[in-house]
């Protein structure tokens, strides 16, 4: 288990799911868990700090897709809006500003549908509501021009 963590950043929920899996459970499970975190081979706000990082960086997710994959982890909210607050403002709105005008390409944004659909892909990818609209006004003002 410590190989596996030196080679990755792994958080405490999959770890047990890799142990169960395994068919190790209950109190040797939980001892090798706490031997993981003792040694800090785990930490789940190590980990949710890379995992965001990774994801607003390379993927394009938003804050929301963002915080429900690592609930879905089962990574405390308090670690969450931790590991959230690192974000830089201004490279999270260039990533919206450039999915936006990605799929604005093929769209006609004059059409109320295209419009609503551009919205729509972005809040699929996470983005808050209002940084959406924001983004999508501020790219239908520059291909105006």
């Amino acid at each position: 288990m410590e190989t596996l963590c030196a080679r990755a950043e792994h958080c405490t929920y999959e770890m047990m799911t890799k142990l169960r899996n395994w068919g190790i459970s209950g109190d040797d499970a939980e001892k090798i868990i706490n031997h993981l975190i003792d040694n800090r081979f785990v930490d789940d706000l190590r980990f949710a700090q890379s995992f965001v990082r990774d994801r607003y960086r390379f993927s394009g997710h938003g804050r929301r897709k963002i915080a429900m994959a690592l609930a879905a982890k089962r990574i405390p909210r308090d670690i969450i809006d931790s590991a959230l607050d690192e974000i830089d403002p201004e490279i999270y709105f260039d990533n919206l500003r450039h999915i936006v005008s990605r799929k604005a390409a093929g769209l006609n944004l004059s059409v109320y549908d295209d419009r609503n659909k551009l919205y729509r892909h972005a809040i699929s990818r996470g983005y808050e509501s209002d940084l959406t609209v924001r983004a999508i006004k501020m790219h239908i003002a520059e291909s105006r021009e």
